[in-house]
């Protein structure tokens, strides 16, 4: 199979099973990616991202382009060699990271220039091309776009004209991509606004056509921005299904930056087939966790007596072997290897919820999985 050559294997309403190649190995939808910010997914070897089933890790462009530098991963091989993994990878572009700091930032219509005050406070230019030059010397097998996110509320002006940056520079971007093993992901944009929304996906499809009929390849996937960036989660989902739909059949459809399991299963409900966001790692080095009985809060004390496995229908090694009190007195001191128990669960969790919506999807049978999930103690994951 021709690498990003998407096989859509079963539907179930809006809910789709796909699969398609990369150069580290056959992804499988719908999937949750663990968020490895800078080259390492806090707390998690690469043996036990193997072993939870992790289909595609992320890094963050801007993060390692401060530190340890594009230079260093580029020597070593690119970022699976220089973190030792041997799985498919993908590279957000790092414009969320220097949007989120719109103070150290400015943007004009040919890029955007920032200081990074996180980091030494040098200052630097960063145009789509440019994004994209550093993004191949990265060597991820998937890249995003670099696009405008602002948040929630804005004026509806402010949201369009970030809406049009962001698939012009999409188009330069695609125009700039020259690796044939690396496939590039545009990102849809449009706020809470169903009309920007329908407007930006159309726009990016024109785009990718300009593209092709200069004999370039087009987007691998598209990606949805824009979302979780403010607003509850029933404001998001009152656009969110047209908008994904809205975007190409045949090429995968990734929600970015959203990652409590009830939101994932209703937006595999819409067509929505990627997902990633840091919530699994950051709430279990919390002492929170997700599980069967909805959220829990290990540090409250009614766990501290509680010689149960931290939850009974989870398969994973932390529910097989550590009890909720163990867990709780590892959160209560601070340890270390607390956090990273609760972090491997929290990503086990997530990671096989996709794998049993997917076969939900391919059994024809999305809708009884999903209204069993909304009936259950499980859904209380807010």
């Amino acid at each position: 199979m021709t690498l990003f050559d998407v096989n859509i294997e079963a539907q179930c309403g809006h809910a789709r099973a796909l699969s398609f190649e990369t150069a580290h190995g056959t992804v499988r939808t719908p999937l949750f990616m663990p968020v490895g910010t800078h080259a390492t997914v806090k707390g998690i070897t690469n043996e036990v991202l193997e072993r939870m089933g992790a289909q595609i890790v992320l890094a963050n462009t801007y993060h390692l382009f401060m530190r340890p530098g594009v230079e260093v991963v580029k020597e070593a091989g690119g970022v699976q060699r220089f973190m030792a993994y041997d799985g498919p990878m993908l590279t957000d572009s790092g414009g969320f990271q220097l949007f989120s700091l719109n103070h150290m930032m400015k943007t004009d219509a040919d890029g955007v220039s920032f200081r990074a005050l996180d980091y030494d406070g040098s200052r630097h230019r960063w145009t789509p091309e440019r994004n994209m030059e550093i993004q191949q010397d990265i060597g991820a097998d998937i890249v995003m776009q670099l696009d405008q996110c602002i948040g929630y509320p804005a004026p509806k002006s402010d949201v369009a004209a970030s809406t049009k940056l962001s698939w012009e520079w999409g188009e330069r971007c695609l125009m700039a991509h020259t690796r044939t093993d690396q496939g590039l992901f545009a990102i849809q944009q449009g706020g809470m606004h169903l009309d920007l929304r329908l407007e930006s996906a159309r726009r990016l499809v024109e785009g990718e056509r300009r593209a092709q009929a200069e004999g370039l390849c087009g987007y691998a996937g598209f990606g949805i921005g824009g979302y979780s960036v403010g607003e509850d989660h029933q404001t998001m989902f009152e656009t969110l299904g047209r908008a994904a739909r809205a975007l190409p059949e045949n090429r995968p459809r990734y929600l970015m930056g959203v990652g409590n399991p009830t939101t994932l299963v209703r937006a595999v409900r819409e067509g929505v087939d990627m997902f990633d966001c840091v919530l699994p790692t950051r709430t279990g080095r919390m002492g929170t966790v997700f599980s069967s009985a909805g959220r829990m809060n290990l540090k409250n004390a009614k766990y501290a007596r509680d010689f149960g496995p931290l939850d009974p229908q989870c398969t994973c090694p932390v529910c097989r072997t550590y009890t909720r009190a163990y867990l709780r007195h590892l959160v209560k001191q601070n340890e270390m290897l607390g956090a990273m128990l609760l972090s491997e669960h929290n990503l086990f969790f997530l990671i096989d919820l996709m794998r049993r919506a997917r076969e939900a999807v391919l059994a024809g049978a999305y809708e009884e999985f999903f209204s069993d999930w909304m009936a259950s103690a499980a859904a209380n994951d807010f």
